[in-house]
């Protein structure tokens, strides 16, 4: 059964960069869901005209938020001297299509203060956090206006920092879904050891928080699965990826089915920040690139545009997990029916 906090086994994870659109999160509701917006790469104006659009449904829903690191604001002289050396190694890939690289990006930190205040202005049901931790006061600030905060880990350790700073309730990410890891302590962005569930079980002992499980759940059985291990909901991402009212690229929905590609792997390639992608030639081609998120992000999204425009998935970060292959086109309400069962 899911938790009461939750009121449905089967959460959206907030996928960044255009997939977790207002009509996605809207569709998932209405299909018995519960959808996420995502704050990252927005600015605040986009990202309140985003809550306007789904509050006029009616939808349940949530919103993320990523957590800026002070210290790669600004990076210093190593990791400096990192990104110039990838951006010199990625002169060719720019060449491919006539593009020039922009110098490093170096102080974004995603407008988190504006974002923050959006929320205390116009509260939202839930608040979830991504690649750190919020401040006690902001969680109890946010709880103040009504909003239930949420974290996202990827172990024991994290999920108690989190229960220290007082948030409702964890979102325990494995190292089997797709996109970005959510770690945020020294060496916790590796492989996770045993199954979701396995750490479902290691977390559920370890705080007395509500838990979300993400990571690999692609049918009913999966969502089975991590309920009986202690979740009070389970969150998907790539099970929707190549649903019709995902705004995902359909470059990468076609290659989440093309048979060309046949494995997912973590990599910096991208963004400077691990996350779990179809292994393409940009992947295979960059296993070195520096740790420094977002400054690697700034760097590559002049390629990424391009490749899409050129219709060319070996340079797109195609986002996955380990059970892409499961992904099934359609109608939200499709999958989400296969999910809850």
């Amino acid at each position: 059964m899911p938790h009461p906090m939750f009121g449905t086994s089967v959460f959206a994870a907030p996928m960044a960069g255009g997939t977790s659109t207002p009509s996605f999160v809207t569709a998932v509701h209405q299909a018995g869901g519960l959808g996420f917006l995502a704050a990252g790469y927005k600015d605040p104006a986009a990202m309140a005209a985003e809550i306007r659009s789904v509050r006029a449904t009616g939808a349940r829903f949530g919103m993320n938020v990523f957590v800026p690191d002070p210290a790669q604001l600004p990076p210093g002289p190593a990791v400096m001297a990192a990104l110039e050396a990838y951006r010199q190694e990625l002169i060719p890939e720019a060449e491919r299509y006539g593009i020039e690289l922009p110098a490093p990006r170096l102080d974004d930190d995603d407008s988190w203060q504006e974002k923050i205040e959006l929320l205390l202005a116009d509260p939202v049901e839930l608040v979830s956090f991504t690649f750190g931790l919020p401040g006690t006061d902001t969680v109890r600030r946010l709880q103040q206006k009504g909003s239930l905060v949420l974290a996202t880990v990827t172990g024991v350790a994290e999920a108690r920092l989190a229960e220290e700073r007082g948030v409702d309730a964890v979102v325990v990410q494995h190292s089997c879904a797709g996109g970005h890891s959510g770690a945020f302590l020294p060496g916790s962005a590796g492989p996770a050891e045993g199954t979701t569930a396995d750490l479902v079980r290691a977390v559920h002992a370890a705080v007395g928080l509500p838990l979300v499980a993400a990571g690999g759940i692609m049918d009913a059985s999966g969502v089975a699965g991590v309920l009986a291990a202690g979740a009070g909901a389970a969150q998907v991402g790539t099970a929707l990826l190549r649903t019709a009212e995902s705004g995902t690229r359909q470059l990468h929905k076609d290659a989440l089915a093309n048979p060309r590609f046949t494995g997912t792997a973590m990599t910096r390639a991208f963004t400077g920040r691990s996350a779990r992608a179809l292994v393409n030639e940009f992947v295979a081609a960059h296993p070195d690139a520096p740790e420094a998120y977002p400054a690697v992000h700034h760097l590559t999204a002049p390629l990424r545009a391009a490749a899409a425009a050129a219709g060319d998935p070996e340079r797109l970060n195609l986002w996955a997990g380990t059970g892409w292959r499961e992904a099934q086109p359609g109608p939200v309400a499709g999958v989400l029916a296969r999910l809850l069962g």
